[in-house]
């Protein structure tokens, strides 16, 4: 099975960045709490401290959810930098909206160079542009079109 490249990596840690403590989501300003590197769950309390270790640990688990997950949603192979902006973007959107999105489609049937503009689909959160999500969707669409050296 494939996996997130170092670039994928960083790009999922700096737009997340790491948070030492359980927060609100920042599109909704609640659910789903948050903690570490947007490591979201059960049994996240409002406030609640971990430490790095446990970021580090979420973010192995919840990576290898998404590695998973974008393995078995795509239907074509990708090269390391496509696979590795498909998980920066479901580890955001969640795999539900990669599974329903015309970013996979069109992916899933043939036509990968006409996928890149539509990362640019999902900038929303509450029916608002976040100025956030325009910076990472560029940034993974970005990711997906550079072709490896």
């Amino acid at each position: 099975m494939p996996h997130i490249n170092d670039a994928g990596l960083q790009l999922i840690k700096s737009f997340e960045g790491c948070v030492l403590h359980v927060y609100p989501d920042p599109g909704t300003g609640g659910e789903p709490y948050t903690a570490g590197y947007g490591h979201t769950g059960s049994g996240l309390a409002l406030g609640t401290k971990i430490t790095q270790e446990q970021a580090d640990e979420w973010l192995e688990q919840d990576l290898y959810k998404f590695e998973t997950g974008v393995n078995n949603l795509c239907a074509v192979n990708l090269n390391s930098n496509q696979f590795s902006a498909l998980v920066s973007f479901a580890y955001n959107t969640g795999l539900n909206a990669l599974g329903a999105s015309t970013l996979l489609h069109l992916i899933n049937t043939g036509h990968v160079d006409e996928a890149a503009p539509h990362f640019a689909s999902w900038v929303y959160a509450n029916e608002e542009v976040m100025p956030g999500l325009v910076r990472r969707r560029a940034a993974e669409a970005a990711l997906f079109s550079t072709k490896e050296s």
